[in-house]
């Protein structure tokens, strides 16, 4: 047979070790400073782009075990992309070369035994463990802080990363807590299912990371927690392996479940779950309306989150966020509808939701056919902004600009309020300690009968070499606001360590003992992710 010539492969994409998602993604040094330039008193060049070799990363202070040495790693590299997650605070110290405590190993399991191996031997050591899934955390809940262990192990589960099992007449599915969010989909996909959970970090989270931060995905209405799809979990701890009936629903006391969903790696690690699938969606529309008024926008949600209509995506963006986002430039906030459907056609429903918002002052595009591309380059903006983002707040942290959110949950009755009090309080705040203005904008992330999750952006110049300590102190006036308005520390993002003295506010003081019980029940050596949720 003929020769073929070989075909030129491409080099296999990178993750950034210190920034969010594909190294070759981020902003260039032109683009950094462009968008720089918006943002009064930041630098007049970007800080470089940091590199591991500049790290002082010393020896590890253990040895893996011999058993299972062939799991570990222990080069630069591997440790240093382990050290943090991926929030402002972790991008500025790695930034400045401040990472802070650098994991001794990094170890990749590929079965529950492994793992339990891995965990007896880290308890006999006095080794903290620290789960890692994709390690996108913007909560601190992927890094070690303090001196109390001898040393650290970050326990990465991303060689677990199979679909065990398909239930197709049940629509569930055995997957390892490893698996990544694109390989989850695609392996489903042969099966016609879809666990259809997307949240902003879905390309670079996994199941278990998920799961163990009761994270929020693509639903703006109706099930949106991970919560919603979990039939059982297999949780391994340092008292042995939790292994929960996959059931449809119980009542057979407290949930087994629910003490490990949210549990942030804290009582145990998540090896794989049981999940409900769905049929993978068909027949989509979607639509965007603008508003002059920003409160009636408000009560429009409201009015379709109280509907029966149970739109898919249902987002409020602020006029700050709308214009951030390219969605308006007017300075009209903007809602965004989406609706999908496996069974029929959703363009009914579609325009029921756009009618109700039209009652509240709204002005609907793709609905009259003559503002159709509008409201669609409005969508696709939305779309497009909400993927770009994070790298966007990468190249912001290089000028030395403060790039960062926050969200939180209300009730109806507190939101007005509450977006009113954070936007003042914070932008005071962050005017008085820089002396340049800030930025506040809000959009709305999920909506509820009952309540609403805004979710708060904040741009702003922050002090040169202080931006932790900076973004820090706002972060603690935005979380007096959130607490004064009895509005939860936290919607979707985890608690991790950032949270950890919002979440102590606002959890029941007898609950607190239970966790605290459950966690020296549970990791009695004290090495599961120490700091997270009770000490």
């Amino acid at each position: 047979m003929p020769g073929t010539t070989p075909q030129p492969t491409s080099a296999p994409r990178t993750r950034s070790w210190w920034g969010w998602g594909w190294a070759d993604a981020h902003p260039d040094d032109a683009e950094c400073a462009a968008m720089g330039a918006l943002v009064p008193g930041t630098l007049a060049h970007p800080l470089p782009v940091p590199r591991v070799r500049d790290l002082d990363i010393e020896r590890p202070a253990v040895e893996p075990p011999a058993g299972l040495a062939h799991l570990v790693a222990t080069g630069p590299e591997e440790r240093a992309a382990h050290a943090m997650g991926k929030a402002y605070r972790d991008v500025v110290r790695a930034l400045r070369g401040r990472p802070g405590r650098i994991p001794d190993l990094v170890a990749r399991p590929t079965d529950e035994r492994e793992v339990a191996d891995l965990l007896d031997w880290a308890g006999e050591r006095q080794v903290a463990v620290v789960p890692y899934g994709g390690g996108s955390s913007v909560s601190g809940g992927v890094e070690y802080r303090g001196d109390a262990h001898r040393a650290v192990l970050s326990l990465d589960l991303t060689a677990m990363g199979r679909v065990l099992e398909v239930d197709t007449v049940g629509r569930a599915a055995r997957i390892q807590a490893g698996t990544l969010g694109p390989s989850l989909e695609d392996q489903l996909r042969p099966h016609g299912l879809t666990l259809r959970h997307f949240p902003q970090s879905f390309e670079f989270s996994t199941l278990g990371g998920w799961l163990a931060t009761r994270a929020g995905g693509h639903y703006a209405t109706g099930r949106t927690h991970i919560d919603d799809f979990v039939q059982s979990l297999r949780v391994v701890t340092p008292a042995g392996t939790s292994a929960s009936w996959r059931l449809p629903a119980s009542g057979a006391g407290p949930s087994p479940d629910r003490m490990f969903l949210g549990s942030e790696g804290a009582l145990g690690v998540i090896t794989e779950a049981w999940v409900r699938l769905q049929e993978r969606p068909t027949h989509k529309a979607s639509a965007s309306l603008a508003f002059t008024d920003f409160h009636a926008a408000l009560d429009a949600v409201r009015a379709i989150a109280q509907s029966d209509l149970s739109p898919a995506n249902c987002r409020l963006l602020d006029g700050g966020e709308a214009a951030l986002s390219g969605a308006s430039h007017d300075g009209s906030a903007v809602l965004v509808l989406g609706f999908e459907s496996a069974d029929g056609p959703v363009t009914a429903r579609l325009g029921q939701a756009v009618d109700l918002a039209r009652s509240h002052g709204g002005r609907p595009g793709s609905v009259d056919g003559a503002d159709a591309a509008n409201s669609d380059a409005a969508v696709s903006a939305w779309r497009s902004a909400f993927l770009r983002m994070p790298y966007l707040r990468d190249g912001l942290a290089r000028m030395g600009a403060v790039a960062e959110t926050f969200e939180t949950a209300a009730t109806w009755d507190r939101i007005p309020g509450l977006i009113e009090a954070v936007r003042k309080e914070v932008g005071d705040a962050a005017l008085k300690a820089s002396g340049h203005p800030a930025t506040v904008n809000c959009r709305l992330t999920h909506v509820y009968p009952d309540g609403a999750a805004p979710y708060f952006t904040v741009l702003a110049a922050g002090r040169p070499g202080d931006e932790v300590a900076f973004w820090d102190d706002l972060k603690a006036v935005a979380s007096d606001v959130l607490h004064r308005h009895r509005a939860t520390i936290t919607h979707h993002h985890a608690v991790g360590r950032d949270h950890r003295p919002g979440y102590d506010r606002q959890r029941p003081d007898p609950f607190a003992l239970a966790l605290r019980a459950a966690k020296t029940a549970l990791d009695p050596r004290g090495i599961l992710n120490p700091g997270v949720l009770v000490d």
